[in-house]
Parts: structure tokens; C-alpha cells; sequence
């Protein structure tokens, strides 16, 4: 099991002390920040212009509409996600690729903790008017974790357990900030990493 260390975390955004991202990145900070907190529905198109210091008018001229910069907001993040868990198994295969898709997650949670809770909070539900784009982009991302179990564990359904493996790390990952932020980084991939893998 590799004991190299999860990076240290990446400031939570929206972060005032670094420079100005321009107005469509200050709109997409607030709103992953706002909609992780209270979810799409509690949060207005006025929150997220109040909290991101622009005029209402700023995110109807970028996005069109409050639906569509959640949208944005959703396939950003996962095609980012999806590059850093790619990258992250380059050249590996078997225990050591699932072992490097587990620590990539853990350190996506902790360098944006807001996405994080966004995803588990709001990707899920069904009847909104994204599902179909989002369902898209999360495939592309759940889609690395599938061919890594497919070649891993041949006799398992490779989407049922890639479902499973993502679930287990996203949750364990958010479990760790929020209500055991003094444990090592290490512990929580270990956890993991113990549940996932079969004994050696």
C-alpha cells in the first residue's frame, strides 16, 4: 500500500485573498460555495450575485439563468475531477491503480470540500432539468473507476463496484472534514483502502 501523503489542502473558495479570477469564475465560486450550504433550490440568483460582488444582471449575461451556471458549475468540476483521476492511474494497473483512484478522490475532497458536498447533495436527484448532461459527465468520470475494477477484478460488475468504490471514498473523505478533520490523511485512505481491498 503506498504511504505517500495527501497534498495539503487547496484554499476553499470563494477565497478573497487571492486574485480576482474574472466575473464568471467569482459566479461559479459562489455558487458551488452557496448551493454546497444550502442546496439549488434555498439558494437564489441574488445570494449568489450578493456573495460573489457582482450585479444580478452579471450572471444572467455569463450563464443565462440559475440552472444553467449550476450546470456549469457540475461539468466543470467533474471533467476536472475526471482529468486528476486519469492522470492519477497512468501506467498503473490492479491493487496500486485502486489504491491511486482512492487517494486522488480523497485529495479532490480536500482541495474542494464545496463541490464535494455539492455532488453528494444535489448530482443524485432525479427530475432536474441537467440530469440529462450531468448524467453525461459523471459517467465520463465513474467510467475511470470502471475500467480500472473491469481489468482489476474481471468477475465483478465493473459499474456496480465502481459505484461503490466512489461512493465509499467520496463519503469517507467528507465524513473526515467534517466531523474528523484531526485525523491524518492517511488513516482515511487506509479505511478505505482496507474495506475496498481484499486481504493480502
Amino acid at each position: 500500500m503506498t504511504t505517500s501523503a495527501i497534498p495539503p489542502p487547496a484554499p476553499a473558495y470563494p477565497d478573497t485573498a487571492q486574485p480576482r479570477r474574472g466575473t464568471r469564475g467569482c459566479i461559479v465560486d459562489a455558487a458551488v460555495a452557496l448551493i454546497a450550504d444550502r442546496g439549488f433550490s434555498a439558494t437564489s440568483v441574488d445570494d449568489i450575485a450578493t456573495a460573489a460582488g457582482v450585479a444580478k444582471g452579471s450572471i444572467y449575461y455569463n450563464f443565462g439563468s440559475k440552472t444553467a451556471l449550476f450546470e456549469a458549475v457540475i461539468v466543470a468540476g467533474v471533467d476536472r475531477l475526471t482529468a486528476a483521476l486519469r492522470a492519477s492511474v497512468v501506467d498503473l494497473e490492479g491493487p496500486a491503480a485502486i489504491e491511486a483512484l482512492v487517494t486522488e478522490l480523497l485529495v479532490q475532497v480536500q482541495a474542494h470540500p464545496d463541490f464535494a458536498k455539492l455532488v453528494v447533495a444535489e448530482v443524485f436527484r432525479t427530475g432536474r432539468d441537467w440530469q440529462h448532461s450531468i448524467q453525461q459527465v459523471r459517467e465520463e468520470s465513474m467510467a475511470v473507476f470502471a475500467d480500472v475494477v473491469r481489468a482489476t477484478w474481471p468477475d465483478r460488475d465493473p459499474s456496480l463496484t465502481a459505484a461503490a468504490l466512489f461512493g465509499a471514498t467520496l463519503v469517507a473523505g467528507l465524513e473526515w472534514l467534517a466531523f474528523q478533520p484531526h485525523r491524518p490523511a492517511a488513516d482515511v485512505r487506509a479505511a478505505v483502502l482496507a474495506t475496498v481491498l481484499p486481504s493480502t
